[in-house]
């Protein structure tokens, strides 16, 4: 069973920049997909990027062009650049076994704790 730690995270002022980290494990040699959701006060969980095992990415229109997902051996990361205030949200990272990168919820199965970023005007 995948098990999924996320860390990083913090406050930052508006232009600023966070690394988000989610340390992976339990997934042996299985096949699967990782993504980074968010969700802010009110509003529903939303996929903000995506990456599959051959590396392929997926994102969101509202990050395309700030956010960056990546692997780090068993880790992924999301390094957030000119980050804005409506980015404000707890940061979840998801996993689950397959294909293909998914920036929709249902399709994740496994999930962190969370990790808190806020982004100050």
């Amino acid at each position: 069973q995948i098990q999924l730690v996320e860390s990083g995270g913090g406050s930052v002022q508006a232009g600023g920049s966070l690394r988000l980290s989610c340390a992976v494990s339990g997934y042996g040699y299985s096949t699967y997909y990782m993504g980074w959701f968010r969700q802010a006060p009110g509003k529903e969980r939303e996929g903000v990027a995506a990456i599959d095992s051959t590396g392929r990415t997926r994102y969101a229109d509202s990050v395309k062009g700030r956010f960056t997902i990546s692997k780090d051996n068993a880790n992924k990361i999301l390094e957030m650049d000119s980050l804005k205030p409506e980015d404000t949200a707890m940061y979840y990272c998801a996993a689950n076994y397959g294909l293909g990168p998914s920036l929709e919820r249902s399709r994740f199965a496994y999930w962190g704790q969370g990790t808190q970023v806020t982004v100050s005007s």
